[in-house]
């Protein structure tokens, strides 16, 4: 039975008789039901003469779960229940984000320095000098989180208007984790010239670009020419996020295997954005042998696709630059003397057993979400080392622990990219905050929580960014010092 969750917790208003309320019987109930009691609060005044009202906050499987426990709630004999509330819509409601003035405006001095006429000089001094947006503006701290709906979470394309409610989130995390500024901006469109265009022209207000939940293989054009047109920052998350926290994990998974990555044998199922980004990192870092599949299994320059013509742009080149060996099949036909198994993909796509086919000390990402290619604790009789995307199993591999820290050290650089360097050592400092001491195979890397992570990667990707000369500004104080400062 999958376990219970705060997404899908409610609260219950129960009405009981004052003098005899049954509370023990409805906990009992919530138990019996297989829900999670979080809490019990006494409403004061809401109940009627001789009654009193309880709310109840539980956690519970799905919805379906909800009706289950709320029949077992009403079948308590005193109490009657009167309402319940999902908490997690209710927190949506209205929207998650808000913006929020600065400064006072109180006196007629105020208004005249924040608007006119005392902003017309502020606007004449930008007008000489473009940079001075950067000091002057909102731009040295904000992030536009730009996406188009096509690739949400494990729902697909479910368009822009549906993909807000993730973009909000994500604004939370930047401003809750590294204070940055976002603003979630859905579009309209899934033409790559509209949104390249788009994000062109509203640049001039925003430090940085965000890309967010814009599907393959489109994402890598746009990511790629907005990169060559305008002179801030642009990531894509679902990329270069995911590869970096996945570098971070397996810089500590090798510290405990003892094993150089050179000599790893690595088998990535899952092509798409995050798949091919997480394989080029670790190419990067000296990789020199992989295995990709996707739906039709490993990729190969012998693979009939391949030799027909059929197979285009980027699985192409992942043919070219992989399977040395030439390997056919199916994941769990390729698996065997593998040292790592990378899942960027969907649920069950391995069996577990499969993987006692893996070099000893064997490695298992599986992030896909919410269930990922094979279960933790059926995984765990194989493989030493295992880590998923989620939030309810130790090592959980999440992009929260890369894009605000690797912005915030960009933007405090005024940096115009983020570079494969500036990715690296953020990498390597997320892994950093693991100690030495703390170490273990059921922890390399460091809780979402953990308030050091985004200081530890801005800090990194400014010495990465001085270091090569592209840092715009003087990080110290903050000022605007011109390219290489």
């Amino acid at each position: 039975m999958p376990p219970v969750s705060a997404q899908y917790s409610v609260t219950v208003r129960v009405e009981l008789d004052a003098r005899h309320e049954p509370l023990g019987k409805l906990t009992a109930a919530v138990a019996g039901a297989g829900g999670q009691l979080v809490g019990v609060d006494l409403i004061p005044g809401a109940g009627a003469e001789g009654k009193r009202v309880r709310e109840f906050t539980i956690d519970a499987i799905d919805q379906e779960h909800w009706e289950q426990i709320l029949r077992s709630l009403g079948s308590i004999r005193g109490a009657r229940v009167m309402e319940y509330t999902d908490r997690t819509m209710q927190m949506h409601r209205g929207g998650k984000v808000s913006v929020e003035n600065k400064y006072p405006l109180k006196t007629r001095d105020d208004l005249s320095m924040a608007y006119t006429p005392g902003v017309a000089r502020v606007c004449a001094s930008i007008n000489q000098d473009r940079s001075l947006a950067f000091e002057y503006t909102i731009k040295k701290n904000t992030v536009a989180v730009v996406s188009d709906g096509t690739a949400v979470l494990g729902l697909g394309d479910i368009g822009p208007e549906a993909a807000m409610p993730v973009m909000e989130g994500k604004c939370m995390l930047f401003k809750e984790f590294a204070g940055v500024d976002a603003f979630p901006i859905c579009l309209s469109t899934t033409d790559p010239d509209e949104i390249v265009r788009t994000v062109e022209l509203m640049a001039p207000g925003f430090g940085g670009i965000n890309l967010e939940d814009i599907s393959a293989p489109r994402c890598f054009e746009i990511e790629d020419r907005l990169k060559d047109l305008i002179d801030i920052p642009v990531f894509h998350d679902d990329q270069h996020g995911t590869a970096v926290v996945t570098m971070a994990a397996l810089f500590n998974a090798l510290k405990i295997i003892g094993k150089p990555i050179e000599d790893l044998r690595v088998l990535m199922v899952g092509l798409g954005a995050a798949g091919v980004a997480v394989t080029k990192m670790m190419l990067a870092a000296g990789l020199t042998h992989v295995v990709g599949c996707d739906r039709s299994g490993a990729l190969s320059t012998t693979r009939p696709d391949y030799e027909s013509g059929e197979m285009t742009g980027i699985k192409r080149w992942y043919s070219e630059i992989s399977n040395p060996d030439h390997l056919l099949g199916t994941p769990e036909e390729v698996i065997e003397g593998m040292d790592l198994f990378v899942g960027l993909s969907g649920p069950g796509v391995i069996k577990a057993e499969s993987l006692d086919r893996m070099n000893r000390d064997a490695i298992v990402f599986a992030m896909a979400n919410p269930n990922p290619e094979v279960m933790p604790e059926e995984a765990d009789p194989y493989v030493r080392i295992m880590a998923t995307g989620r939030s309810d199993y130790p090592n959980q591999i999440n992009n929260v622990l890369c894009f605000p820290g690797i912005f915030r050290g960009a933007l405090d650089a005024g940096a115009p990219q983020i570079s494969e360097e500036m990715k690296m050592a953020a990498a390597r400092g997320i892994a950093a905050v693991v100690s030495d001491e703390d170490l273990s195979e059921d922890y390399i890397i460091p809780s979402v929580f953990d308030r050091d992570v985004a200081p530890r990667v801005a800090e990194a990707v400014v010495r990465e960014a001085k270091r090569a000369g592209d840092a715009r500004f003087t990080v110290e104080t903050g000022a605007f010092g011109g390219s290489g400062a």
